[in-house]
C-alpha cells in the first residue's frame, strides 16, 4: 500500500502526515516552532528551527510507519508541502545559510511603508496586478524591508522565498529553488492576470526578480529529495499549496460558490470562484487557489489574523483555563458573554478592514464580569469575525453560500461551530478529519503521482463529522453582532459601514 506524505509547516508547529488511498490517516507526528517577539508588532522565525523541526517530524513519522509495517518502511509515492504563507525567508544558495530571521505573516513592521504606498496612489495597481492589498501581512514589503534595513544583500547568491521554496531547498539538498502559483499569490510580487512574476512590482518593492523560485502548478513534480531526513532520497515532492488554499482543497471544494473557513492562529475564509480572475472586492483578497497543471482556479479570500491565537493569548492570562478545552468548558459555563465584547486585533485587523493599526480591547467590563464571559466572547469574536467576512464575499460575489465547511484545530470547539451558524443564519459542517490542510497537500501530490485517478476522487474522500444548523430566530445573533460593530467602531481608523 503506497502511502502519501504531507508536511505542514505552520506558524506554530510542523506536523508531518501520512495518508494511505482511502485518505485516512495512518500516522503523524508534531513538534511546536519557536516565535521571536523582538519588539511590538515584530514577529520573527528561525529559518534553521524551520527545518530542524520538519526534519524531526519526517524522523519520527518514518519510526512509526517501520512500527506499523513491523520494521519494514512502506513505500512513500509522494509528498506534499503546505506551509504558512507570507513568511519570507532570505538565505545564500551558494552556502545554504539563512541570512536573517524569518519575517512572519503577522509581522507589521512594514505598516508604514505600506501606508506611504498607498498615500501615493499606487492601491489601484496593485489591487489589479495582484488581488492583494497593501498591507504588511504580505511578503513582497517584508523582503523589501530585508534588503534595505535587515542587512541582507541583493546579490546573484540571494534566494527569497516563501516557506515551502525553504523546506524544498532543503529537502532536495540546494537542488530546487522553486514555489507554487498559491504561493506565488500571496507576495504583493506575482501578477494574476499573467501568472508571472509582476516586473512593475518587483520594480516598486526594489526586489530583484532573479532572486525569486520558480513558479510551478500546485501539483505535479517539483524535485526528488536528498538524503537529508529519515524518508532517504529519491522520493517526489509532488504537491505544494499554501496552507488555506490546500484546507480549500482538501475540503473538496471544488465547485464554484463552495466555501470554507480554517481556524487556527488566524482564520482564512475561501470561496471558490472558477477559472476566470475577478475584479477586485472592497475589503477581499483575490488568490489562486490552486493549479492542477491546466490554469489556475481562484478564490476569493478573507484573512482574520486572530482566532485561535486569541484563545492561546487567553490561556495564558486566566486561572484555571490551560489549555483551548479548557477555554471552550469554562465559556459554556456562561449563557452569554455579559455584555463583554473582545475585539481581538494584536497584530491589526486583517478583513474585511484591512486595519493594521488597530490594537485589541475588552469592553463592556462591569463589576459583574466573570473570567468565564471573557472566554465565551473571546470565542464569540472568532464568529463574529468569520460573519463580517463571509458577508462581505456574498455581497462581492453576488452569491450566497449554501454551507460553511470548517477545519483546523479549533473546528473542535462545538461550541464556536454553533455560534457561527447562529451568526450566518446557515449551516456549519465539520469533517471528520480536521487537519484539512495537510489532507489538500497529500491531495495534490497524490494527483500528480496517480494514487487519486481525477480531482472528483480526492474530493470523495471527504466525510462529513457533524452538521450545525443555525437557531430559530435572528435577533440575538443580530444583537451580538451590533454590539461588535459598535465596538469595531472605538479602535478602527477607517467607518465601519
Amino acid at each position: 500500500m503506497a502511502l502519501v506524505v504531507a508536511i505542514d509547516a505552520g506558524t506554530t508547529g510542523v506536523r508531518s502526515m501520512a495518508v494511505n488511498e482511502a485518505g485516512a490517516e495512518v500516522a503523524y507526528a508534531y513538534r511546536s516552532l519557536p516565535q521571536y517577539y523582538p519588539g511590538p508588532g515584530l514577529v520573527e522565525h528561525d529559518p534553521h528551527e524551520i527545518w530542524e523541526v520538519t526534519v524531526a517530524t519526517l524522523n519520527e513519522l518514518c519510526a512509526s510507519l517501520r512500527a506499523l509495517g513491523d520494521g519494514r518502511m512502506p513505500t512513500v509515492a509522494a509528498i506534499g508541502i503546505t506551509n504558512q504563507r507570507e513568511t519570507i525567508v532570505a538565505w545564500d544558495r551558494r552556502t545554504s545559510e539563512p541570512l536573517a530571521r524569518a519575517l512572519v505573516w503577522q509581522d507589521v513592521r512594514t505598516a508604514s511603508r505600506c501606508a506611504d504606498l498607498e498615500s501615493a496612489g499606487c492601491l489601484a495597481e496593485v489591487r489589479h496586478l495582484t488581488g492583494l492589498v497593501l498591507s504588511p501581512y504580505f511578503s513582497g514589503t517584508k523582503a523589501e524591508w530585508l534588503l534595505r534595513d535587515g542587512g541582507v544583500s541583493a546579490n546573484a547568491d540571494l534566494a527569497l522565498g516563501t516557506v515551502d521554496s525553504w523546506l524544498m531547498w532543503k529537502l532536495s539538498g540546494g537542488a530546487a529553488f522553486t514555489t507554487d502559483a498559491t504561493n506565488a499569490s500571496r507576495t504583493l510580487l506575482y501578477d494574476l492576470n499573467t501568472g508571472e512574476w509582476s516586473a512593475p512590482m518587483c520594480d516598486l518593492l526594489s526586489v530583484p526578480v532573479s532572486a525569486l523560485a520558480e513558479v510551478r502548478p500546485s501539483a505535479g513534480r517539483f524535485c526528488l529529495t536528498a538524503d537529508t531526513t529519515a524518508l532517504g532520497p529519491g522520493v517526489a515532492v509532488s504537491g505544494v499549496a499554501g496552507d488555506q488554499q490546500a484546507a480549500l482543497f482538501g475540503q473538496g471544494c471544488h465547485e464554484v460558490g463552495m466555501a470554507k473557513n480554517t481556524y487556527g492562529t488566524g482564520s482564512f475564509v475561501l470561496m471558490n470562484v472558477g477559472d476566470t480572475c475577478p475584479s477586485p472586492i472592497e475589503g477581499l483578497l483575490t488568490t489562486v487557489a490552486w493549479d492542477l497543471g491546466d490554469g489556475p482556479v481562484y478564490a476569493l479570500e478573507g484573512s482574520i489574523f486572530a482566532t485561535g491565537a486569541a484563545v492561546g493569548w487567553l490561556t495564558g492570562i486566566l486561572d484555571g483555563a490551560a489549555d483551548p478545552m479548557a477555554v471552550e468548558a469554562l465559556a459554556r459555563s456562561a449563557a452569554d458573554s455579559g455584555g463583554v465584547i473582545v475585539v481581538p486585533g494584536f497584530a491589526g485587523l486583517g478583513s474585511p478592514w484591512w486595519d493594521p493599526d488597530a490594537r485589541g480591547a475588552i469592553m463592556g467590563l462591569t463589576f459583574a464580569t466573570q473570567p468565564a464571559h471573557i472566554a465565551r466572547a473571546t470565542i464569540e469574536s472568532m464568529a463574529l469575525q468569520t460573519r463580517d467576512v463571509i458577508e462581505a464575499m456574498t455581497a462581492g460575489a453576488g452569491r450566497d453560500i449554501a454551507e460553511l465547511r470548517i477545519d483546523g484545530g479549533a473546528a473542535t470547539n462545538d461550541l464556536l461551530c454553533a455560534i457561527v451558524a447562529d451568526q450566518l443564519g446557515t449551516a456549519v459542517s465539520r469533517p471528520v478529519v480536521t487537519e484539512t490542510t495537510a489532507l489538500g497537500a497529500a491531495m495534490l501530490a497524490g494527483l500528480a503521482e496517480g494514487v487519486w485517478s481525477s480531482p472528483a476522487e480526492a474530493a470523495s474522500l471527504w466525510r462529513l463529522d457533524r452538521r450545525f444548523e443555525p437557531g430559530p430566530g435572528r435577533a440575538d445573533a443580530d444583537g451580538l453582532h451590533g454590539r461588535w460593530r459598535a465596538a469595531l467602531e472605538r479602535i478602527l481608523h477607517r467607518p465601519v459601514a
